[in-house]
């Protein structure tokens, strides 16, 4: 198949990305490269600077070559001049012959003192002199070059130089830079002009070989600085560069990369500092790690040995509990109240354990496909009686959602029964809805009560183990103080998200997002962190902006 071949052409599509791509090449360099805007910004700046100077220059040599030149014109014609007058102010006698013959020795010595590229000879008009000389002449094409500007200017004068600067004719469409200078001379009483044509073009010449000497120069030191520039910022980038993948490999957990030192200057200074820098934060993340681990293994330890005497209270409890019809009253209570605190001691330890083994990441995930709605209607079922105790309506709603997913159901169902639970205590009896609705890419679940609510600073912390936004505030549930930090770790675990949004008197919503499939991308949420049925804050409406109370979770 030739290249020709349609098959072989890109289509329009990848064309068109590619000369995106190839358009947009030099930003992404100018935006990566540090030394490339250095050597960019070095050389810009130095040729701003170059131009500047050798524009100065350039005139500033033109003049004073234009100005000594015009002004060895000056002296030249004025000696020409001089030598005409001279000779023509030997005149004894004012006949055509005599006088022909001292015009041609005029000229001669006119040529002699200053070897003018062209001369013009004329009688001046308006003047009523009885000598004349027998001929006006001059050089072809000098009276082309004389503006009546000029000679109207040496007309009007007794003595003295008037001079032009003209443009030579020197072929079709070319022409050469010269100069004029005209000068009155006298001869028994009649007057006469006298002009010389100079031509400039050796001076040109001068000024266009400086000024390429200059350019030249200018380009050539355009390149050094370049490359000088590119020299000396790769020596001052190579450490930072360095320095940005030391910062990138300790952020990728690798403590023990260091930058290398070299000399005494200031990267070296820098590069100390930095790993100084790096041996404490080595030194702090490993005691901390020892310290993480030693709490790891204690509370663990802890609640393993507890488990043994905890098993004895519990039967012992249950015997007193079987037999409490056979108490008297204050020792019946107080068996059903042991037996109370023995069940939620056992949870805190199995919540204890739970954390643990979360901290030591060593909890796993048993996928298998389930339905969030099956499992929302199980959660209920299991709450029920509670709820019903505490008056709290409990409403499921399932726009979508009915579709199965591969998440571990016990822990789900360990989030909905938290969640539920919460909204519970603290719902103040008011109904609570459960959605379930899926998209493309994830299915949601949201608790909504219509409690008290939170202020922002509780809801930043409602996620923090053992902690309680009223301590004051007696448990009619019960609970550990591990529930949502467990359900948090929960999700996090399925590659999903569990966030909170709340509003002092308009109640809690907690959004539980999972990806449809594992290590998926979620894009958006299913169910909305912000429900439908919030009424607006005042304070909020007037400054334009959403509710406060959202606690966005990052997915790890």
């Amino acid at each position: 198949m030739s290249d020709g071949d349609p098959a072989r052409r890109p289509l329009p599509g990848v064309r068109l990305l590619q000369a995106r791509r190839a358009a947009t090449a030099p930003v992404r360099v100018w935006r990566r490269s540090l030394r490339v805007r250095t050597v960019v910004v070095t050389v810009l700046l130095s040729t701003i600077a170059l131009v500047v100077v050798g524009g100065v220059l350039s005139v500033s040599i033109s003049n004073g070559l234009y100005t000594e030149r015009v002004n060895q014109v000056l002296a030249a014609s004025a000696r020409a001049a001089t030598a005409a007058q001279k000779v023509l102010g030997t005149a004894t006698a004012y006949d055509p012959t005599t006088l022909g013959v001292l015009q041609q020795n005029a000229l001669e010595q006119v040529r002699t003192a200053a070897t003018p590229n062209g001369f013009a000879w004329r009688t001046s008009p308006n003047q009523s002199g009885a000598v004349a000389l027998p001929s006006t002449f001059s050089s072809s094409g000098v009276e082309a070059v004389i503006s009546p500007e000029l000679a109207k200017a040496v007309e009007s004068t007794a003595t003295g130089q008037h001079w032009q600067p003209v443009a030579l004719p020197s072929g079709p469409g070319v022409t050469r830079p010269g100069v004029v200078v005209g000068q009155p001379l006298q001869v028994g009483g009649a007057r006469y002009e006298l002009y010389l044509v100079f031509d400039l073009s050796d001076v040109q010449s001068t000024l266009d070989f400086v000024q390429r000497t200059l350019l030249i120069g200018g380009i050539a030191l355009l390149l050094l600085i370049g490359g000088v520039t590119t020299v000396v910022a790769s020596l001052v980038v190579r450490p930072i560069k360095e320095a940005a993948l030391v910062s990138e490999e300790l952020a990728d957990g690798n403590l023990e990369k260091r930058i290398p030192e070299r000399g005494e200057d200031v990267v070296a200074t820098l590069a100390r500092s930095f790993n100084r820098m790096a041996d404490g934060l080595q030194r702090q993340i490993t005691q901390l790690a020892n310290l993480s681990r030693v709490q790891q293994r204690f509370v663990s330890d802890v609640s393993h040995e507890l488990r043994t005497p905890l098993t004895t209270i519990r039967l012992a409890s249950d015997v007193l509990y079987d037999g409490r019809d056979a108490l008297d009253p204050p020792a019946a209570r107080s068996a059903e109240l042991l037996r109370a605190q023995v069940e939620r001691f056992e949870a805190l330890l199995a919540d204890l354990l739970e954390i643990s083994r979360m901290d030591a990441q060593a909890a796993d995930v048993s996928g298998e496909p389930t339905n969030l709605v099956d499992l929302a209607r199980e959660a209920i079922d299991s709450l029920g009686g509670l709820a019903e105790e505490m008056g709290t309506p409990v409403r499921l709603v399932t726009p979508g959602g009915h579709v199965e997913v591969e998440v571990d159901s016990r822990r789900i169902e360990r989030i909905l029964r938290n969640l539920l639970a919460n909204a519970i205590e603290h719902g103040d009896g008011r109904p609570i809805v459960v959605t379930v609705d899926s998209s493309a890419t994830a299915v949601g679940l949201g608790v909504r009560d219509h409690g008290a609510g939170m202020p922002q600073h509780h809801a930043d912390r409602v996620f923090d183990r053992f902690w309680r936004a009223d301590p004051s505030r007696q448990r009619r549930i019960g609970g550990t103080g591990l529930g949502l930090a467990i359900s948090l770790e929960d999700a996090l675990l399925h590659g999903g998200s569990l966030e909170v949004w709340s509003r002092e008197g308009d109640g809690t919503n907690f959004v539980l997002t999972l990806p449809r499939k594992p290590d998926g991308q979620m894009t958006g949420r299913p169910v909305p962190l912000e429900p439908s049925d919030a009424f607006p804050s005042t304070s909020d409406a007037a400054l334009n902006r959403p509710p406060t109370g959202r606690i966005p979770v990052v997915r790890r």
